[in-house]
């Protein structure tokens, strides 16, 4: 173990070392971090998991540091370049920064103006130059390296060659190039503008046609906007300083007084920044300004997929599930508790034909009964508020429940739904995928790569490595959180479970198909190739519910079996009843049972599992309905009131959906009357809220909503304002119009009779 690395983290965190060493233990045993924060809080002391995954990142990143520096020492010494002054320079660099200023001078390059001059023989002038006596004659002097044989025609192409020398002298100076890039953070603008005649092509980035903003405060969204402007080849992006500025840092950094060779300095200094240094600095805050967007975009997709993932179950329920089409019909398909797929069918709802629709009434109300339906779940793209209304029409007093299908067609094509589905189409399957969500939407969305999901901002132009280590992260928090079922999760899911793995979770669902149900965990060490180590990370987030042992359904690890075995005994019970009885829990002496290994944090998670074993960390199901006869942009008038739930937060706002087949935005500036700089800190995504109409643009799609307690009418996330029309009387935020309910119509007669019966 790195000691050294050890005090920085515990610095960087303000964290003691003891805790930073102890976690660095475990990580090099195999551990992961669900299994470090749940199962070893007396040896980290209590650390959570974001504290445990940045002490994982900086111990990755301080080993990918020395990799860089062992390269570069190796480098040296294969040259002959290794002096015992570099060789302590290179090996007291703290930053990657540091390290590459350092090595900037002695890195391999191609043939440079520099690398030219000094094959002229010219370097000795330039260090006479750089002297910058006040005798020294620089044209004199450069008439001795005058040879035409060389290529040093005249004395002023051998004052130029030795500028050229002392330009790059300048250009990899580590403390001239730390001072410069300072500069650039504290002034540098990033700039933006159209490509010539590109101007109709690249209108969805009008905004930043003419675009300037100061690169230490240009929010992610906005730089990753631009960048994918100019890779689209609309925009042109330019990291720039003042030059004067520039030049006022790094002349007096050289120029040491005013002389003829002074001069000459200064002219070299000048032609560095311009040439070589300036650029070079660009390139720099170019990548670390991209890195510290990607940062922002993707701690934003993680926040919405972390709140995505852990949306309320319906749970093991008989659900009806309706994937909504327009002129191919609705695919419905039955499913059973466990999802098991039972019955699939297409109907017609909103044709036009009187037939059609009485039939599919017909038809739903049947399969309702047939499969004793608790609970009916309507995707929420193309005619899913038609297909809504058309089932509320019905009157089946089950819930009926919108539910977002973003992704749902990327499951129904993807390996694993073919895997299960050999015989049906992407239809039933993206039907199957709807229903499935309803009843556990962790359990399903796992299936999906999670950049499908669609939750994230600019996902597409970040780093798409760090982005999947990220979402990865945030996947297996989740799922190990909430705990998996493990007689009947998917392998996709098992993946996820710390430990385990796409082989080993594999291996468990052969293991289950060959076997039966496991009965207990402690069968999970008959799976092909799942250890001890497997074991003691995976089995306390799987749970086995009808098993013979009422722990191993709980999240209290196979390592403490004992251990509460010994408590049930002192009590005189048995462990069940210590599950049923709040009495006897009670009467359990915590301290009684501290160990050297374990402690009071393990202790008060046990007793909180004894109490509700197996118990779902989400929260309760509640149903959603929007607003009855808004189902489309049409319908929407400035003013509304209407409820939505949010669909996606990004560093500009909130998006919702309203139920018209488009989002509306809340822009920042609309989520509260109080200043709000992030707008995570007032909304997530899943969240049901209730928002006003302030603009809808027809033409564009685009609907502007706000959360404000009264909202200014018109009030665009432009800036701009609708025309007065907005604020006519039955238009206005004091006298919202609300669309009147549809009525039954006659056809639904025989339907609702039958459902009656």
């Amino acid at each position: 173990m790195n000691e050294t690395h050890i005090l920085k983290i515990a610095g960087e965190l303000k964290l003691p070392p003891r805790q930073i060493l102890a976690t660095a233990k475990l990580f090099a045993e195999g551990a992961t971090v669900p299994f470090i924060a749940r199962y070893r809080k007396e040896v980290t002391g209590s650390l959570d998991e974001v504290a445990i995954t940045s002490i994982r990142e900086r111990l990755v990143s301080l080993a990918e540091l020395d990799q860089r520096r062992d390269s570069i020492l190796k480098s040296l010494a294969e040259r002959n370049l290794l002096s015992d002054e570099l060789k302590q320079a290179v090996t007291q660099a703290d930053s990657v920064t540091q390290l590459e200023d350092i090595y900037q001078p002695f890195r391999p390059k191609r043939r440079t103006r520099a690398m030219i001059a000094k094959e002229q023989g010219l370097e000795p002038l330039a260090d006479l130059m750089f002297q910058q006596q006040p005798t020294f004659d620089p044209p004199a002097e450069a008439a001795k390296y005058v040879s035409p044989e060389k290529g040093v025609t005249d004395v002023a192409t051998a004052l130029a060659g030795a500028r050229d020398i002392l330009a790059e002298r300048v250009s990899d100076d580590a403390s001239a190039r730390a001072k410069l890039r300072a500069l650039f953070w504290q002034e540098a603008v990033v700039k933006s503008k159209v490509m010539s005649d590109k101007q109709e092509a690249g209108a969805k980035f009008k905004d930043y046609f003419d675009w300037s903003e100061p690169v230490g405060k240009i929010p992610s969204h906005r730089l990753l906007a631009i960048r994918r402007g100019e890779s689209e080849g609309f925009l042109m992006m330019r990291i720039a300083v003042e030059e004067n500025s520039a030049l006022a840092l790094l002349e007096p950094l050289f120029v040491t007084g005013r002389s003829a060779a002074a001069d000459q300095v200064r002219l070299a200094v000048q032609d560095s920044y311009k040439r070589l240094l300036g650029s070079a600095i660009e390139v720099e805050l170019r990548l670390e300004t991209k890195k510290r967007a990607d940062a922002e975009a993707i701690r934003v997709f993680a926040e919405n997929l972390r709140e995505l993932l852990l949306v309320s179950p319906l749970g093991n329920k008989n659900v009806l599930a309706i994937d909504p089409g327009f002129r191919t019909g609705c695919k419905v398909v039955c499913l059973d508790r466990q999802g098991k797929l039972l019955h699939n069918d297409v109907i017609y709802p909103t044709a036009s034909s009187t037939a059609e629709i009485r039939e599919a009434a017909e038809a739903l109300v049947s399969l309702v009964k047939k499969y004793q339906i608790e609970a009916i779940a309507i995707g929420n793209g193309t005619a899913g508020r038609e297909t809504e209304t058309f089932v509320k029409l019905l009157k089946l007093a089950i819930p009926i429940v919108m539910v977002n299908e973003s992704g749902a067609s990327i499951y129904s094509a993807s390996e694993a739904a073919r895997e299960e589905f050999p015989n049906h189409d992407l239809t039933v399957r993206g039907a199957v995928s709807i229903g499935r969500r309803l009843m556990d939407p962790l359990v399903e969305l796992v299936k999906l790569d999670p950049k499908s999901i669609g939750v994230g901002q600019y996902q597409h132009d970040v780093d798409q490595a760090a982005l999947k280590h990220s979402l990865d992260d945030v996947v297996i928090s989740c799922v190990n959180g909430v705990g998996v079922e493990l007689n009947t999760a998917s392998k996709q899911l098992l993946a996820y479970v710390s430990g385990l793995g796409p082989a080993l979770a594999a291996n468990i669902v052969s293991y289950r198909n060959e076997n039966g149900p496991f009965k207990s965990r402690a069968e999970l060490k008959k799976v092909p190739r799942l250890g001890e180590k497997a074991f003691e990370q995976a089995a306390g987030f799987l749970r086995i519910r009808a098993g013979g042992q009422v722990l191993d359904a709980s999240a209290v690890h196979p390592e403490r079996y004992e251990l509460v075995d010994r408590m049930a005994k002192d009590l005189n019970c048995s462990v069940h009843d210590l599950t049923r009885d709040a009495a006897l829990r009670q009467k359990i002496q915590l301290p009684k049972y501290v160990t050297e290994t374990v402690g009071l944090p393990t202790l008060t998670d046990i007793l909180g599992e004894l109490a509700k074993p197996g118990r779902d960390p989400r929260q309760k199901f509640e149903v959603f309905s929007f607003q009855a006869g808004v189902e489309k942009m049409e319908d929407l008038k400035p003013g509304m009131k209407l409820p939505g739930i949010v669909t996606n937060v990004t560093a500009f706002g909130a998006f919702v959906d309203i139920g018209v087949h488009q989002d509306g935005l809340i822009h920042v500036s609309q989520l509260s009357d109080r200043f709000v700089k992030d707008p995570s800190e007032v909304v997530k995504v899943s969240q049901r809220v209730t928002v006003t109409v302030t603009e809808v643009d027809l033409p564009r799609k685009r609907i502007a909503l706000s959360m404000k307690a009264a909202p200014e009418l018109g009030a665009s996330t432009s800036g701009t304002r609708t025309s007065p029309a907005a604020l006519r009387p039955g238009g206005g935020f004091n006298r919202p119009t609300q669309p009147a309910k549809p009525a039954p119509v006659d056809w639904f007669t025989a339907a609702l009779n039958k459902n009656q019966k």
